[in-house]
């Protein structure tokens, strides 16, 4: 009896071992160290298709524009950009996950084309308009002075907040990582954009905690990570402690970024501030790109090509404010490819390609 019980736990004692190695776990401070020597200067967009309207219309069959995409990003290799951030839908992924995988596939294959390396968002709590249940197909129209009128989160409250739906979101999240995990196109992976951003913060947290245990059972090479964005104590020591890179967001002035950047740096960790660049807050490209390359921090703004987001507004802008005469608050090029501010331009290009 004693022999078969030792027996029992030397399997236990293997399977849990295996097990182990099998799942992974955050990398240590070294190896996320090493990662960042291994790579350049990070700097590029947080990118949506001037032509769309919402993530959704980025991907959807209707409405998914290679074309555009690629014009685009031959505007990124101009100035030397080498990364662009983006929010998967998992809408589209549900109609139908094999054309969701391809279009991905085809997305991955025209950035590579122009140097740029993918940061793909699962997950994204933000939005700004009347609906919060992403929809395929045919996408509306802007409303003319709303600011990202048909803003569509992803996967929609109604899933984050119906764990009864989370086993179709596993799926999801596992396939894709799974199909890419090995993927040299893809830089990092963000798990969930400003979690906790909705009118029920708490309800977020199930599924921010699923998906980075669904991420660890898959074990991309690339890192894992969800950005600190509202200095909330709770999110951000989960997400500190759970990301291999520390990744945050910070629309403030130069001060303030700097302030943000350091404490972030403190950690050990390779830092990229994955949202910044709001004209109308004091965070501008002229000030802050610079401390930037400086600190080897990565960065990447918002946006690129001003179009149906109506982005260059602020944030709550609505009809009844027009005209808008301020400052854009976001996007570098107008919708015919012309700088908003060429002295912008001029700098980035200069950072972006030593």
């Amino acid at each position: 009896m004693n022999i078969q019980r030792l027996l029992i736990c030397l399997c236990v004692s293997f399977l849990t071992c295996f097990s182990s190695f099998a799942q992974g776990k955050v990398w240590s401070v070294e190896k996320a160290r090493k990662w960042a020597e291994k790579k350049t200067w990070y700097c590029g967009v947080n990118y949506i298709p001037a032509n769309a309207i919402n993530y959704t219309a980025m991907w959807d069959k209707t409405s998914f524009s290679p074309d555009v995409i690629d014009r685009e990003m031959q505007l990124m290799k101009e100035l030397g950009m080498n990364c662009a951030r983006v929010v998967m839908q998992y809408a589209v992924y549900e109609d139908d996950p094999a054309y969701f995988l391809r279009t991905l596939d085809t997305f991955l294959g025209i950035c590579d084309k122009y140097g740029v390396k993918v940061m793909p968002i699962f997950f994204d709590d933000c939005a700004f308009g009347v609906n919060t249940d992403p929809v395929v197909g045919q996408q509306p129209e802007p409303l003319k002075g709303w600011y990202a009128w048909a803003w569509s989160p992803s996967p929609g409250y109604s899933m984050v907040v119906d764990e009864r739906t989370h086993g179709k979101l596993e799926k999801y999240v596992k396939e894709v990582m799974t199909r890419f995990k090995d993927d040299d196109r893809i830089f990092v992976w963000d798990l969930y954009n400003e979690p906790t951003n909705t009118t029920m913060p708490e309800r977020s947290w199930p599924l921010l905690r699923k998906v980075f245990a669904w991420a660890r059972e898959v074990n991309p090479k690339q890192p894992i990570t969800s950005g600190m964005w509202n200095g909330n104590k709770e999110l951000d020591d989960f997400l500190s402690a759970n990301s291999d890179i520390i990744t945050f967001h910070c629309y403030a002035s130069k001060a303030e970024t700097e302030k943000s950047m350091k404490r972030f740096m403190a950690m050990g960790r390779p830092v990229i501030c994955t949202e910044w660049m709001n004209r109308v807050a004091k965070s501008t490209i002229l000030d802050i790109l610079p401390m930037f390359k400086e600190s080897h921090v990565g960065c990447m703004m918002w946006g690129l090509v001003n179009g149906k987001t109506q982005t260059h507004l602020c944030w709550g802008h609505r009809p009844e404010h027009l005209p808008y005469k301020g400052a854009w608050q976001h996007d570098i090029y107008k919708g015919d490819f012309i700088p908003y501010d060429v002295k912008e331009i001029e700098l980035i290009k200069k950072l972006a390609k030593q």
